[in-house]
């Protein structure tokens, strides 16, 4: 199939599928005589693989690992549940620092009057 069957398939855009052969994430298409990109089943399943890592927050880096040890047939599942625990672990710290974040601004949306005045607090804090 083409790129564009690929991207449909897969649900992974042209763009995006062009960049992961570039970095190594997909082997290079196979190539028809007119020169186009001629995508298999098992192109879109992998691609699909990435998509559904990378939905999940997973950086390329570990999409690469995880990829590593999905064509791995004598892999070792405590690999991969480690690549989780330690994923879902940073996404935690990302949650209460995002939080930590939220609270501050509506902290300070609390303190500022929100009118014709001049003076904010939000303006003040991100001055200091």
């Amino acid at each position: 199939m083409n790129i564009g069957a690929a991207s449909r398939a897969s649900g992974v855009s042209q763009r995006m599928i062009r960049h992961y052969e570039q970095i190594g994430l997909i082997p290079g298409a196979a190539r028809r005589d007119s020169g186009y990109r001629d995508y298999s089943e098992a192109d879109v399943h992998r691609l699909r693989f990435i998509a559904n890592a990378r939905d999940l927050g997973f950086a390329i880096s570990e999409i690469a690992k995880l990829l590593a040890l999905w064509s791995d047939q004598d892999r070792a599942s405590s690999e991969v549940r480690s690549l989780a625990l330690a994923h879902a672990e940073e996404l935690g710290r990302k949650a209460q620092a995002l939080e930590a974040m939220r609270q501050t601004l509506l902290d300070l949306a609390r303190q500022c009057h929100g009118d014709d005045r001049p003076d904010c607090p939000i303006l003040q804090r991100l001055e200091d």
